[in-house]
Parts: C-alpha cells; structure tokens; sequence
C-alpha cells in the first residue's frame, strides 16, 4: 500500500493559521510531520498549534511572523531554528491583497503587497534554506495563483507578484537541484476561503461559470498537491507548477 511518511521532518508553513496555509500544515502533519504554524497574531498561531499537535499527535508550535518586516520575519525563524535546528520543508503560503482598479492604486497599495507576497518570501526563504543545504535534502512549495498567470482586474499588485513567484521557484530551482533540494509551485484557482467569501455573489458566479468542474475548490484541493510535490513521490519533479483550479486555465 502506498503511503506518505513525513515523521521525520519539520516543517514550517507561513500564513497557516486559516485557509490553503491552515490546510497545508494539517496535510502534512497527518503525514506525520512536525509543523511551525505563523501568523501576526501570535496567541491565534499557538491556538492553531495546539489543535493540530493533539489532532494528529505530532509536534507542533505557532510564533508571530510579519512577512512585511524583515525583523519580525528573522527572529521568528530564529526560534523555529533554535528549536528545530532548521527546517525541511518550507512552504510560502502567506499573501495579502490590496485589489483596485490600476488608476486607483496608489504606490503604497503596490509596495505593500510587493513587500509581504514577494519579498517576505525572499527572506524567509534565504533564511530555511541553509539546513536543507546542509542535510542535502529540502522541499520549497511556493503558493502562486491562476492570476499570475491569467491576470485579473483590479489585482495588477497581486498578479504581479503570483506571476514572479514563477520566476522565483523555477530560477530557485535550478540553483539547488545539486543539492537535492526541489522548489516547486502550486497555482490554486478559485478556493473558497476568507479572502473570497468577501467578494459579491454576483462575481462569484461569474467566475463559476468560466470552472469546467462546476465548483470551488477547497483548501484541502490545494493542501493535496503541496503534500504530494513535499514527499518522495515527488523527488524527479522541481522548478514545475501545479494548477489546482477545476480546468479554468
């Protein structure tokens, strides 16, 4: 019987205290992997935490991580690794959006979501990839989204940033390959999740009708792919996308 065992590795998953990340760290802590849950709010990470070490017994613990402060990103993962040691999986699930039509936008709305999207995970990766260079074994899976490469009105910023987060996991890839890291994305269409039960009905059906499967996805669609690229099932596969969006694109 095919199985995926993660008991020995540690992982740490940013964004995870709801939606795809919250997802994601249950998937691979049901694989048996120890996971770092973050978050801005601390007392919610460790609440998240708590519930999955005594959901799916493994070890788990939550701390705060700014992914728009450079500091807050560092002396986070310095707990992580002072605990840990250094990870072996990471995924960069953490993203916000600041949506207005491109006339609108002012240069705040842009940097803002360059900063927490794009170079939070320049930095939280620059940091958890030095134990894996170490032990010459890692996993990245860096979460894109359809619109980086279909775009979408009113989220220039956001699909900017999903579009080089490619860039990003494909040219990452190639660096460390030599040293059995694999890098990898997973590009989700429309899930449902706080960040979409925001938008109108009428747009939701909308793009309802342009999803060939009839359906949103789910958190766990998504938290599926990332599982699967996180284990050894997936040790020939680095630099690729996973589209998990119902054939919308």
């Amino acid at each position: 019987m095919l199985y995926i065992d993660l008991s020995n590795k540690k992982a740490l998953v940013t964004g995870s205290t709801r939606g795809i990340g919250r997802s994601v760290a249950e998937f691979l802590a049901k694989a048996g992997a120890s996971v770092a849950i973050t978050g801005r709010d601390n007392s919610r990470a460790e609440e998240v935490a708590r519930e999955i070490a005594q959901t799916y017994r493994v070890e788990a613990f939550g701390v705060a991580m700014d992914m728009s402060n450079e500091t807050s990103i560092k002396e986070a993962y310095s707990q992580i690794e002072s605990r840990w040691g250094g990870v072996d999986i990471l995924v960069n699930n953490a993203g916000i959006t600041k949506d207005k039509l491109f006339l609108r936008m002012s240069l705040q709305d842009w940097e803002e979501v360059i900063k927490v999207n794009l170079t939070g995970t320049f930095v939280i990766t620059s940091l958890a990839v030095k134990a894996m260079l170490k032990n010459r074994w890692g996993r990245v899976v860096n979460i894109s989204s359809v619109v980086g490469f279909t775009g979408n009105v009113g989220q220039v910023n956001y699909s900017s940033t999903k579009s080089a987060l490619i860039g990003f996991t494909k040219s990452l890839a190639k660096e460390l390959a030599s040293r059995n890291i694999t890098v990898n994305a997973v590009a989700p269409g429309f899930i449902e999740t706080d960040m979409t039960s925001v938008l109108p009905e009428d747009l939701k059906q909308s793009y309802l009708k342009n999803i060939p499967l009839g359906r949103f996805g789910k958190p766990e669609d998504v938290a599926g792919a990332v599982l699967f690229l996180c284990s050894d099932y997936a040790n020939y596969i680095t630099g690729e996308v996973i589209h998990v969006n119902g054939g919308m694109y």
